[in-house]
């Protein structure tokens, strides 16, 4: 009898267990990333009264004889399952879609979480605004060219976002030309005057044997300066272009990646387009230096002023022998700058976060570039991750190492701005149980009442 009694108390507390977890649950239905749990159960040891015996010749085996003592609780497993996501059209906010955990960091300790409901910090820093943790990722880098970019290979750092920060002026490095050139049109005679070219260029378009194209360009002071380029043709397939800077002196042109490039004229401001008898572009020229093979660049010098050194714009005129870049079809003049690299000073006024975690910064002068790139973690075995609370998890020894990298790399999920992962508790599942916990916990308590009436059967045999 007083085995029953035990194994009631058992079934008592155990049930009182799952009612906790079961609790837990429903008062974090609303929480953002919380995993719901669930109480297993297994049954105690059993005291053995009979052990078994096989079977003889004249008679069968019989079977072992055991009373159980009891039950207790086998796992509280974590449901990683994902939750659904919730519109917020907060930029700061992210949920993952998928497998991963986003890294937040307290000095040395690190922890995971699923709940993307971060802020921006006084200082600029990406934080978790709960705990003021920061978020890990890796920030970017700019190259010797000024460009930004992003090294996922590197140690995760704490991300910053640096709003309304400037962004230094670049100079206009390259300048990249595309379309066409008239083959149709007459050329234009050797001996014809500037103002003849300009007539030439600029004229009735039945009257054109040319064309320009200007494109705003910069200097490294962030000055905006016009660029213009002027094409006439010159003979069959052959095209001479003549180039001038808005308020630049000693302008002069040169082909890029000629084999004796200091035979190039100073002051010189014209260059000359070869093209093949089927309109692509074979080669260029500044009348000392010709190149006609891969990469046709020209070279543009000038000076400033206030600054001694030489500037430089490579103009992009395409590739040998292909169809784009500047061609020559019998099609109507379409050549003209495509785009160049260069812009003004600017304030960083805004930023968006895309689906790989790349935090994407708008800057006053219309740039955009990458500031940052969110880091996601993944464990060959999440639900055996510790919670710490605050809907944070920890490492522990059967969770495995964290696989910190990319999101959409590697198994990772997919980060989506605007939007919070709602809990995956789900109340029906959980006052459906409750219902069951109820009646477990009720039956146990049966046990032990029933118990103590045969203990006071036995307590009255003495009368």
């Amino acid at each position: 009898m007083m085995r029953s009694l035990y194994s009631g108390v058992s079934g008592l507390k155990n049930h009182q267990i799952r009612m906790d977890v079961i609790g837990h649950n429903v008062s974090n239905v609303n929480t953002h990333g919380y995993k719901a749990e669930r109480v297993n159960f297994m049954d105690l040891i059993s005291q053995e009264i009979a052990g078994a015996s096989e079977p003889k010749e004249n008679i069968g085996g019989i079977n072992p004889q055991q009373v159980g003592l009891g039950a207790l609780v086998a796992s509280i497993d974590k449901i990683m399952t994902q939750g659904s996501l919730q519109t917020t059209g907060k930029n700061t906010d992210v949920a993952i879609s998928g497998e991963g955990f986003f890294v937040i960091r307290d000095g040395n300790k690190e922890f995971y979480t699923r709940a993307g409901f971060f802020n921006i910090d006084r200082d600029g820093y990406y934080v978790h605004p709960g705990t003021g943790l920061r978020v890990q990722g890796w920030n970017s880098r700019t190259d010797d060219k000024g460009n930004s970019y992003v090294n996922s290979s590197a140690t995760v750092e704490d991300i910053k976002i640096p709003l309304y920060q400037k962004k230094p002026a670049k100079a206009t490095t390259e300048v990249v030309y595309e379309s066409n050139l008239n083959q149709a049109v007459q050329i234009v005679p050797p001996d014809a005057t500037a103002e003849q070219i300009k007539d030439f260029i600029e004229g009735p378009p039945d009257q054109r044997r040319g064309h320009a194209t200007t494109i705003n360009v910069y200097d490294p002071e962030g000055n905006k300066r016009e660029l213009r380029l002027e094409l006439w043709k010159t003979g069959e397939n052959r095209w001479t272009g003549r180039a001038n800077l808005e308020n630049a002196t000693q302008v002069s042109v040169n082909v890029v990646g000629a084999s004796n490039i200091d035979t190039a004229v100073s002051g010189n401001d014209r260059f000359e387009l070869g093209f093949s008898s089927d309109g692509r572009l074979v080669s260029v020229s500044d009348g000392a230096d010709t190149v006609n093979d891969g990469k046709l660049a020209i070279q543009l010098s000038y000076r400033i002023a206030g600054n001694p050194e030489a500037q430089n714009i490579t103009l992009n005129m395409g590739e040998s022998g292909e169809v784009k870049g500047v061609t020559q079809y019998a099609s109507s003049f379409t050549t003209r700058a495509k785009e160049q690299d260069g812009f003004p000073m600017g304030y960083l006024e805004a930023f968006s976060i895309d689906n790989t975690g790349t935090i994407v910064g708008t800057y006053s002068n219309g740039v955009k570039e990458p500031l940052a790139k969110i880091a996601l973690a993944t464990f060959t075995n999440p639900a055996g991750l510790t919670k710490e609370g605050e809907t944070k998890f920890a490492f522990s020894m059967n969770s495995g190492n964290p696989n910190i990298g990319e999101a959409g790399v590697a198994g990772r999920g997919k980060i989506n701005a605007g939007l919070l992962e709602m809990s995956n508790v789900d109340l029906s599942d959980q006052f459906t149980d409750m219902i069951v916990t109820q009646r477990g916990f009720q039956a146990n308590s049966r046990t032990i009442t029933t118990t103590d009436q045969m203990i006071q059967e036995v307590l009255g045999l003495k009368r």
